[in-house]
């Protein structure tokens, strides 16, 4: 992307996502966050690990302002990230500019008529001109190869293809810290692999990554530090992936492998399930 449309990057190691004391429950009764305090600095690769339920997805989703906690606190690029302050349209404009979320679910990300429409809804939002949308909207094209796929409608795409034109339609926004929400469920495993390089890409570029996932198998590529949740939705620990991944008994506790998982050795690291990344596939770094 053009040099000109590129924000000022954070300094390395600055905290740029900080939640303190987070407590959230759904329709008032059913806990999914206690007392989390996380941070986020920028440059790093940050797993959310836990198993299904444990409250990784809900935190997510704070950190995007699409929900807001009940308790705590949670600042973003040094500012405090309220309800009130995302209605005042600077402030929202700015955090929404600097952060991108991709969905689980990209049928639930994915719903204009045309997939160049769906990359450019993000930009109209935010009042871009027309001229830098069209260039943004090629830049992110090429770097996904997906530019083919332009005037199709998302509908008719696999999903492999959908969860490209999801992540198109935030990288076109050029965002600080980028949120993937359980990115290689339900993917093939080329597309798997593919997504896991452009991650790592994103990353080497200059991208802060924060991951919710119960997937060990690519826990050691991609994450520099994981927030391991227990299920009462608290943070059991956190530590680099070769120190979670050899302990077993924290792995048992928070049901993220059962009695019979078998263990092996990988470098450093015990990881259940044999696993071979192929991150052959090398995209150009556009971001």
């Amino acid at each position: 992307m053009g040099d000109d449309d590129v924000l000022p990057q954070p300094a390395a190691g600055e905290p740029l996502l900080v939640c303190e004391g987070l407590r959230y429950a759904y329709l008032e009764r059913f806990s999914a966050l206690e007392d989390v305090s996380v941070e986020v600095r920028s440059g790093e690769k940050v797993a959310l690990l836990g198993a299904n339920g444990c409250g990784k997805s809900t935190l997510l989703k704070i950190l995007d302002g699409l929900l807001f906690a009940d308790a705590g606190t949670y600042r973003a690029f040094g500012e405090l990230v309220t309800e009130d302050n995302l209605e005042d349209e600077q402030f929202s404009m700015g955090f929404r500019s600097r952060l991108g979320f991709i969905f689980q679910n990209s049928d639930a990300q994915v719903f204009s008529p045309t997939v160049r429409e769906e990359i450019a809804f993000g930009p109209l939002q935010l009042g871009w001109p027309r001229r830098k949308i069209e260039r943004r909207i090629s830049d992110v094209l090429e770097m996904l190869e997906i530019t083919e796929l332009a005037d199709r409608a998302p509908f008719q795409l696999s999903g492999g293809e959908k969860k490209r034109v999801a992540i198109a339609s935030v990288l076109v926004m050029n965002p600080d810290v980028l949120l993937f929400d359980e990115p290689t469920a339900a993917l093939d495993p080329r597309t798997q692999a593919w997504l896991v390089e452009l991650i790592l890409e994103l990353n080497r570029a200059g991208k802060t990554i924060v991951m919710a996932t119960h997937d060990l198998d690519i826990l050691d590529v991609v994450a520099d530090r994981c927030v391991v949740f227990s299920e009462d939705h608290r943070v059991a620990t956190e530590g680099p992936p070769a120190a979670v991944l050899a302990d077993r008994r924290l792995l048992l506790d928070v049901n993220l492998i059962h009695d019979h998982t078998h263990v092996h050795r990988l470098g450093s690291a015990e990881e259940p399930h044999e696993h071979e990344h192929d991150a052959r596939h090398h995209l150009s770094s556009h971001a």
